[in-house]
C-alpha cells in the first residue's frame, strides 16, 4: 500500500532537499524544473506597512473575491471561496457528500485529489476513460490535465456535471492551469449545482509560496466551504498581491505570451536532444520516453531537477527555467 492510499505525504515537485540527497554532488545553484510554476512572479508593488502585523481585513477579503469572480469569469463575489492554496481545499470539498461512496477521477493526475479522496472514506478509482466518471459519486477533472495537458471540452465538463447533479453527486473541476492553456472554463456554470471548479493563484502568477487558492461554486456551497476554513484564512500580503495581480490585464496578457514563447524554445531543446514531447501546457511539457528515468539521472546530476513519475517510469514533466537556468539546460542536453 502506497503513502498515498494510507492518507500519508506524497512525493511531489519542488523539493530540492530530496534533490540534493539524489545527486550530492550536483553543481549548485539548482535548476529546479520540477514544477508547474510560472519562473517569473509577478511585480506587485510595496506591501503596507501593517501586512504581517495586523490580521487580515475581512473587507479586504471581500473585495478580492470580487476581483477574483471577475477574473475568473464566476457568477458573482457569493460564489468564491477563498483558502490558502486549493490544497487545502481538497479534503473540504471531498467531505461535501458526507462519507463513503465512490470516487472516480480522470488519471494520470495530480495525486493528491486521490488522497483527498480516501481521506474523506470515498472508494477510488482513477481512469483514463471520461465516460467512467458518470458512474461516481465524486467525479474529479483536472483540466487541463497535469502532467498530461489533455483538456477536456466544456460541453463534456457541463454533461457530466448534468448528470452528478441529477444523482447528487459532484463534480470538481481542478482549473490550476487554465490561464496558460486553450481550455475553456467552466466558473460561469457553477449555479445550476453539481460542479465546483477550483483555481490556483500562485501557479500562473509564479508566486506558490503566497499560498492562495478559490472554489467556484453555488453561494450556498462557497458559504459551507468558507465555514470549515474559518476566519482570516487568506493572509494580509496575499489579499494585497492578488488584488493587484487579479485585475492587471496587461500583465496577464504579456505573460502568457512570454511563457508561449518558452514552452516553444523549451520544445525545440528537448526535440533538439531527441526527446519527443507528447503534451503539456505553457508552463511545463510532458514527456513519455523509455530512457525517462536516465534523462532524470543525467539532469539531475548537473543540478537540474525534473518530475518523475516512480508509477510511470516512462514520464517525465519538465516546467520552464528562469533566464539564468537555460543556457545550463542546453548545455546539459546536449550531452543526453
Amino acid at each position: 500500500m502506497t503513502a498515498s492510499e494510507i492518507g500519508g505525504p506524497i512525493a511531489h515537485g519542488g523539493n530540492l532537499s530530496r534533490a540534493r540527497a539524489l545527486f550530492p554532488h550536483a553543481p549548485e545553484p539548482w535548476i529546479d524544473l520540477s514544477t508547474g510554476i510560472n519562473p517569473y512572479s509577478y511585480p506587485h508593488s510595496p506591501l503596507p506597512d501593517n501586512a504581517f502585523a495586523r490580521l487580515p481585513d475581512p473587507a479586504l477579503a471581500e473585495r478580492l473575491k470580487a476581483i477574483a469572480a471577475e477574473a475568473y469569469g464566476a457568477p458573482s463575489a457569493a460564489h468564491m471561496a477563498a483558502g490558502p492554496g486549493t490544497q487545502i481545499l481538497l479534503p473540504i470539498l471531498a467531505s461535501l457528500l458526507g462519507q463513503g461512496g465512490k470516487a472516480t477521477i480522470l488519471s494520470p493526475t495530480y495525486a493528491e485529489h486521490a488522497r483527498a479522496a480516501r481521506m474523506a472514506g470515498f472508494e477510488v478509482t482513477e481512469t483514463d476513460d471520461l465516460d467512467r466518471l458518470a458512474s461516481a459519486d465524486l467525479a474529479v477533472i483536472v483540466n487541463p490535465n497535469n502532467p498530461t495537458g489533455r483538456i477536456v471540452s466544456k460541453s463534456d465538463l457541463l454533461a457530466l456535471a448534468a448528470i452528478m447533479r441529477a444523482k447528487g453527486g459532484l463534480l470538481v473541476v481542478d482549473e490550476a492551469f487554465v490561464d496558460v492553456s486553450e481550455a475553456a472554463s467552466a466558473a460561469d456554470a457553477v449555479d445550476a449545482g453539481g460542479l465546483i471548479v477550483l483555481r490556483s493563484f500562485g501557479k500562473f502568477y509564479g508566486m506558490a509560496g503566497l499560498r492562495l487558492g478559490f472554489a467556484i461554486s453555488r453561494p450556498d456551497i462557497a458559504r459551507r466551504i468558507e465555514g470549515q476554513l474559518g476566519p482570516w484564512a487568506v493572509s494580509g500580503p496575499a489579499l494585497h498581491i492578488a488584488s493587484e495581480a487579479l485585475a492587471d490585464g496587461r500583465w496577464q496578457a504579456m505573460m502568457r505570451q512570454r511563457l508561449r514563447d518558452d514552452a516553444t524554445n523549451l520544445d525545440i531543446l528537448l526535440i533538439g536532444a531527441g526527446i519527443p514531447v507528447f503534451g503539456g501546457t505553457s508552463l511545463f511539457r510532458f514527456v513519455r520516453d523509455a530512457r525517462a528515468q536516465a534523462i532524470f539521472r543525467h539532469l539531475g546530476e548537473r543540478g537540474i531537477v525534473t518530475r518523475r513519475f516512480e508509477e510511470r517510469p516512462d514520464d517525465l514533466r519538465i516546467g520552464l527555467p528562469d533566464k539564468n537556468g537555460w543556457r545550463r539546460l542546453e548545455d546539459a542536453l546536449k550531452t543526453i
